[in-house]
């Protein structure tokens, strides 16, 4: 679906997710991260780059969990600490996974998928074509029930912030991995949050399409 038209469907609030077939896990353990291997982080810097044609294949599960656990995943067990910085270890931000067959948040402690909708909610994720075929589409929310030690006039700030360290951590996994990833902000905030059933509370920050390489870029 082209970008028009995703434009005048959300215009006419029809803007929604595919149905899927089948009966996803409710939920879905990865298998443990490979912390160790990949290539230099100064190498990895300078592969760093934004992809916008992506092959359709699926990720393999080691790759997925990989991803994530780069992206929010806890690296200091003893601590609870992650990968990626969070002002006052608030942790307000939430990773969605928008797959092929279904919709799952991300819980760093278990290292595990939990579904939110059978739906396959990839096309609501941004305006752009691409996002409706790319194996994944991550989603970044943040969740200001976790901000209450922040002051209100700082909460979306911090969370942007946060949410833009993980992308980024995303990005370097990619080019380590040899995966292609974009971070998006243009899609439809109102679709997106109604296809999620987010609350008042949680509110949209960013999205990120990752998949292998396809075509041009």
């Amino acid at each position: 679906m082209n970008s028009l038209t995703k434009l005048a469907l959300g215009l006419m609030g029809q803007l929604k997710p595919r149905h899927t077939d089948g009966e996803p896990a409710e939920a879905w353990t990865l298998p443990p991260p490979q912390v160790l291997g990949g290539v230099p982080l100064m190498e990895a810097l300078s592969r760093r780059e934004s992809t916008r044609a992506f092959d359709p294949e699926p990720l393999a599960p080691q790759v997925l969990s990989d991803l994530l656990w780069a992206a929010a995943g806890i690296n200091r067990a003893s601590l609870g600490g992650r990968t990626a910085p969070s002002a006052l270890n608030a942790q307000e931000v939430l990773v969605y996974a928008a797959l092929p067959g279904g919709l799952y948040r991300y819980d760093p402690a278990p290292h595990a998928l939990h579904l939110v909708t059978a739906d396959d909610v990839r096309r609501v994720t941004g305006y752009q074509d691409f996002v409706d075929t790319a194996p994944l589409d991550l989603i970044y929310v943040a969740d200001h029930e976790r901000m209450k030690l922040v002051p209100a006039g700082q909460r979306e700030a911090f969370a942007f912030a946060a949410a833009g360290a993980m992308a980024q951590n995303v990005y370097l996994f990619c080019a380590s991995a040899g995966l292609g990833a974009v971070i998006r902000a243009w899609f439809d905030h109102r679709a997106l949050a109604e296809a999620m059933g987010l609350d008042a509370e949680r509110q949209l920050l960013l999205a990120q399409t990752v998949g292998r390489p396809g075509g041009a870029r």
